[in-house]
């Protein structure tokens, strides 16, 4: 399977990328592909791409790495999302995003069971009362404790 990938080159401290087609199990560092299709300089971000060639080798099948997918979406050669490349845990924007949304979820949660509660506990109190009405007789009786010493 044929891969577009980036290769670095320039020296220690000044890199600069060429964009190749490589079959995949080859190391970038090899030094062996089969077209060089632009260039990367990441301190200038000056970045040139052959975007005919690019076309041509995926329509044959050349599947771009995730990084050259997210310039090739850039540069607008291709019509799609970027591809989020950073691992989970260095993702702090959406990490953040997606426990906000959680917190909010259980909040809303608790708020909810809350309000169920308070309901319930209303109608078991006034269920109470009633039965206490219902029980309790409604005058008390005619006769006082002086009445029956006499």
């Amino acid at each position: 399977m044929l891969k577009i990938r980036m290769q670095r080159t320039g020296r220690t401290n000044m890199p600069t990328f060429r964009i190749i087609v490589t079959e995949h199990t080859e190391s970038p560092k090899t030094g062996n592909f089969i077209e060089k299709l632009g260039t990367y300089n990441p301190k200038t971000k000056e970045r040139t791409m052959n975007a005919e060639r690019v076309k041509y080798w995926m329509s044959v099948g050349a599947k771009p790495s995730a990084t050259v997918h997210n310039a090739l979406v850039s540069l607008g050669i291709l019509d799609a999302k970027k591809i989020n490349v950073l691992p989970a845990y260095k993702a702090p924007a959406e990490a953040a995003a997606e426990a906000k949304a959680e917190e909010a979820k259980k909040a809303a949660e608790q708020e909810a069971k809350a309000e169920t509660k308070a309901a319930h506990d209303a109608e078991v109190k006034a269920a109470a009362e009633a039965n206490v009405e219902e029980a309790a007789p409604a005058e008390p009786p005619q006769g006082s404790g002086e009445a029956k010493n006499e």
